[in-house]
Formats: C-alpha cells, sequence, structure tokens
C-alpha cells in the first residue's frame, strides 16, 4: 500500500534506521532559522532553499541553491551556526519510548547532518546515545544517495531487505528505497503526495510499536491492533 496512510499493521525487520530531524526530534524550527539568518547574510530568498534543505546534506543542498558561493566556506558557516542553535528543538512525543522498547543491536540513526549538530539534537530531544550513528561525515554522498542507509545496515551486519527505515522526507524516502529496505514515513516536515513513495504513511512516530521481538528479530507495529 505503497504511500497510503495504514491504520493498523505489522512489519517484520531485523533492524530499524531511524532518520533524525523531523522523525526522532523536532528540530524544523530550528532548521528554518539557521538558513534564514544564512540566507538574509547573503541576499538569499530562505524560502526556496528550504524547499530542498530538509533532509539533505548542507553541501548537497548548497550545490543546488547556491553554486556560486564557496560550498565549502558556506558547508563551515552554516556547521558553526548549527551547531550553536539550540532554540526550535523540541522533543517528539513517543520516540524516547520506541526507542527503549527496540534491543541496541537492532537499530541506528542516519542522518544528513555534521556529528556535533546530531548529538546537540538528540540531547535537546531528549533522544539517548544511538549504537549506531551515521553522519554526513560518514558519506562520501549524503541523502537521496543510499550511501548512508547502506553503511548502517553494514555496520549492524544486517541484509538491507531485512531493514526498515522511518523517514520523513522525498530524499530520505529514496535513499531508503534506494538501499533496497523498506520504508515508513512520517507526516510533518512534507506534504503527503511528497511521501508517496513511502510502503506506510503515519501520522508520527509515536504511532509506531514493538508487536513482537524475539532472538531472529522484530515485528514494528501501527494502529490500534
Amino acid at each position: 500500500m505503497s504511500g497510503q496512510a495504514a491504520p493498523d499493521g505489522r512489519m517484520g525487520c531485523g533492524a530499524v534506521l531511524f532518520d533524525l530531524d523531523g522523525v526522532l526530534v523536532d528540530s524544523r524550527r530550528c532548521i528554518e532559522r539557521v538558513w534564514e539568518r544564512w540566507a538574509r547574510g547573503r541576499g538569499l530568498e530562505a524560502a526556496a532553499i528550504l524547499r530542498v534543505a530538509h533532509g539533505r546534506r548542507t553541501s548537497e543542498t548548497l550545490r543546488e541553491v547556491a553554486p556560486h558561493l564557496d560550498v565549502a566556506a558556506e558547508v563551515a558557516a552554516l556547521d558553526a551556526l548549527e551547531a550553536r542553535e539550540e532554540r526550535g528543538v523540541v522533543a517528539v512525543p513517543g520516540a524516547a519510548a520506541l526507542l527503549g522498547a527496540l534491543s541496541r543491536a537492532r537499530w541506528g540513526v542516519v542522518t544528513s547532518g555534521s556529528p556535533a549538530v546530531a548529538r546537540l539534537r538528540l540531547r535537546l530531544g531528549g533522544i539517548p546515545e544511538p549504537p549506531l550513528l551515521v553522519t554526513g561525515a560518514d558519506v562520501r554522498r549524503g541523502k537521496p544517495d543510499p550511501e548512508g542507509y547502506r553503511c548502517a545496515a553494514a555496520t549492524l551486519a544486517m541484509a538491507p531487505e531485512r531493514c526498515v527505515v522511518v523517514e520523513d522526507t522525498p530524499a530520505g524516502i529514496a535513499a531508503g528505497r534506494a538501499a533496497g529496505m523498506r520504508v515508513i514515513a512520517v507526516r510533518g516536515t512534507y506534504p503527503d503526495e511528497r511521501l508517496a513513495e513511502a510502503d506506510v504513511l503515519v501520522d508520527r512516530v509515536g504511532a509506531l510499536r514493538v508487536a513482537a521481538a524475539t532472538p531472529a528479530g522484530l515485528e514494528l507495529g501501527w494502529g490500534v491492533g
């Protein structure tokens, strides 16, 4: 039921790989603050940048929206702004409880952000240190390229088809699917039609639960069943 909201269901897997921003922490306003401040200083329109920035590495966003600038220098400037900005990051209800119900051998985080920014937002969102954290610094190509998710699966010694990705952006969904994984999309960052390539659509990460767990894997459930 690709791209359709599921009222109730289960999905078996060996591991769950979460995006960070928009999934485990609500950092949308924080991200907007940073890009708005940066854009003002360079005479650019922040709204146009934000239409493509969510879920992608800063360097890839810059190559699309401001190719005339020194990308390396601007990435450093934006990383510095993000590493200091604590406003606009809030906990996602149910996220910490879901992670607490998962074996630490069976989940990880794959984010487009830098290590410092990722750890800051995890702390601000009340999320424990992940057993596996793949950041934008760990890959040559960011989402929608599948490299980050493939790296996470390999680190967990898990076949890609045994992994489920939880994402909130078109770039992240495309990365998960290109890695050979099933994808659950979370509403909020983009309209539903932009999430249509996901296998399942849920209102929030708190709608997910561990419905069953065995030594061989687990079942994620959603809805009321």
